[in-house]
């Protein structure tokens, strides 16, 4: 409308035609015929087919015909942002642990030189390797080492049993091991068991040991003893100066993470360059992150790669402070005297922040924290007490597959004048998407149509954009469920409000979320099930002070099992589990009595939850 006008009064004269009847005139034979490059273009983009992605099909051709050269295109990767911050910031400080402290550039010349030693062992492009560590700094450097490589690295969740980290160790195929001397028995009775399924097939992979100097040293000895490699003698036969190279395809994987285990085996998540950048990106602008920041690791870098931190804080010239072991403690004593201004956590770390004794803390605040929240969702009170405390929070909201967050409860100027009360209801939700992820909403999993943004209709969380993983490696069943009609589906029930902000209602699949852990009540139940007194089991999430949500056990005893203590019973069926299973996925509350089911024989879970919310929450959880 706006050009029609603008050239009203000099061509006011001209007839208005539609689109199709100026395609019947005469010199519509005319129209310029696409070239080489928007053909090929055309083909490229339309290979998908209609209803593929967010187009509709090939689009029209450009207003140009100019090509992509090295000089004006390259593949988008978090790696450059070390080789910057070597250059803008080289004497600041980049990782502190304990005694130990590395500069940006020393941290630049210290990634290359774990890229050049991985690859004079034909260590690169469709390797994995894996790290088997806490928060210390060879956890932060294999984000960018291993990836220089051009292999990819998968960070493992040290709480796991040897069997599971065996399974993964196995599934991708790991060339090398990397391993903190705290958890080198760990990895080593891992590989074992991947050693005894694999017999005269099994290849060892390169073993090496990460020294801590916070740690005993009869680990390190033992782990030497065994043949294992020092991790600065690794590093010391490459070369600092290694001419890395970034990836020619910005699709290439860069990292493999695990879920925990929704099926009777974890899903390897594969993440690309692409992604990567994007959201290391991303999650420091929604979170307002300055240059230089100070970032405390409470969150474990093997966790979705430290919700892409790990890149963010190189783009940024941030400052990480290592925590090998969290405590209340500890993150008070960094925000004191180590100038911390950021830090993530799941919500039962931030209710041991609130709840800790006056001995374990520092206040007032020195300065305004900023603190992420994410895993469980928070409650209003817990906001609120943090906001009273002098922490601003960010709530977010995410999963494996989506690089870890990937909604923000986007704060309004307008909540500042509401009472604390309505404040913290509101940030509650989990709002709306990152900057990097291009599609968000609340759907019909069946007809995939949106649900009213009513705050009341439920539907399944779905996201597509960058900010969505490649796929689960080697499991195409499992990619096509999540892939179906085009978007990626969360598997979360939740609503949409009126203002566009999405709420996470329930969890279609019966995971339990404890600590910002995921856990699998199937795994779980498979465990008691073992437990020779014990004729039926089900597993429902059940409220914890501590933790969140913890895994509540509903057991059917088989006839005359157990006797008359059911106290005791409970601590054995507790302890049976313990022997077997990560400490985290052990029931923390049994309940003994028949299972409702339906007429097929199903057991109803939903009455077991509401069994479950009536008992109220653990009032101490060890575990």
């Amino acid at each position: 409308m706006a050009l029609g006008v603008s050239c009203r009064n000099s061509q006011s004269h001209l007839p208005t035609l539609s689109s199709h009847a100026f395609d019947t005139l005469p010199f519509r034979r005319l129209r310029r015929l696409p070239s080489r490059g928007e053909r090929e273009r055309a083909e490229r983009m339309g290979s998908e087919g209609p209803g593929h992605g967010f187009g509709s099909g090939a689009p029209g051709p450009d207003i140009d015909d100019l090509p992509r050269n090295d000089a004006n295109y390259t593949a988008l990767t978090p790696l450059w942002f070390l080789e910057r911050a070597a250059l803008a910031q080289p004497d600041r400080a980049s990782v502190v642990h304990g005694p130990v402290r590395y500069t940006w550039a020393e941290t630049y010349r210290r990634c290359r030189r774990l890229a050049s030693a991985l690859a004079r062992r034909s260590v690169g492009h469709g390797s994995t390797v894996a790290v088997v560590a806490p928060n210390v700094p060879a956890v932060y450097e294999a984000h960018f080492g291993v990836p220089m490589s051009g292999a990819v690295v998968n960070c493992i969740n040290i709480r796991l049993n040897a069997e599971t980290i065996a399974f993964l160790l196995d599934h991708s195929v790991a060339e090398v091991v990397m391993v903190d001397q705290e958890f080198f028995t760990l990895a080593e009775e891992s590989l074992k068991i991947v050693s005894e399924k694999k017999k005269q097939n099994f290849r060892p992979p390169v073993l090496i040991v990460i020294a801590d100097p916070t740690c005993e040293p009869k680990s390190l000895q033992y782990a030497l003893g065994q043949g294992a490699i020092e991790y600065e003698d690794f590093l010391k036969t490459g070369d600092p100066e290694f001419n890395w190279k970034p990836p020619k395809d910005e699709w290439q994987s860069i990292a493999l993470g695990y879920t925990s285990g929704t099926t009777s085996s974890p899903k390897g998540v594969v993440l690309h360059h692409r992604g990567a950048y994007l959201m290391a990106l991303s999650v420091a602008m929604v979170w307002g992150m300055p240059e230089g920041a100070v970032y405390l690791w409470t969150l474990p870098m093997f966790h979705c790669n430290g919700w892409c931190y790990t890149w963010a804080l190189a783009a940024f010239c941030g400052t990480s402070i290592c925590l090998r072991q969290v405590s209340t403690k500890a993150i008070y004593t960094g925000i004191a005297k180590q100038g911390v201004t950021h830090f993530c956590a799941a919500p039962v770390v931030m209710n041991n922040l609130i709840n800790a004794p006056a001995s374990e803390t520092f206040l007032p605040l020195p300065r305004v924290v900023n603190v992420m929240v994410a895993g469980a969702a928070p409650t209003p009170s817990l906001l609120a007490a943090l906001s009273v405390r002098g922490f601003r929070v960010t709530h977010t909201y995410g999963l494996s597959e989506t690089y870890g967050p990937s909604t923000v409860c986007v704060w309004k100027s307008e909540w500042d004048n509401l009472p604390l009360e309505e404040r913290s209801r509101l940030h509650c939700r989990q709002g709306i998407r990152y900057t990097a992820l291009e599609g968000l909403d609340v759907v019909d999993p069946k007809t995939m149509v949106p649900v009213p943004a009513n705050g009341k209709s439920y539907g399944e969380i779905v996201m597509r954009g960058n900010a969505v993983m490649k796929g689960y490696l080697k499991n195409p069943k499992a990619n096509a469920e999540a892939f179906a009609h085009g978007w990626y589906h969360s598997g979360d029930l939740g609503v949409k409000h009126p203002d566009g902000y999405i709420e996470v209602k329930d969890r279609m699949k019966d995971i339990i979320i404890s600590g910002g852990e995921n856990i699998s009540t199937l795994e779980v139940e498979k465990v008691v099930y073992m437990h020779p007194a014990v004729l039926e089991a089900s597993v429902v999430a059940r409220a914890d002070d501590r933790w969140g949500e913890s895994p509540c056990a509903f057991v059917t005893l088989k006839e005359g099992a157990g006797g008359s203590d059911e106290v005791a019973l409970a601590n054995d069926i507790m302890r049976f589990c313990r022997e077997r299973m990560p400490g985290y996925w052990v029931p923390k509350s049994v309940v003994f009595g028949p299972l409702p089911k339906t007429a097929t024989g199903k057991i109803k879970k939903h009455e077991l939850r509401a069994k479950a919310k009536e008992l109220g929450p653990v009032k101490k959880s060890r575990m």
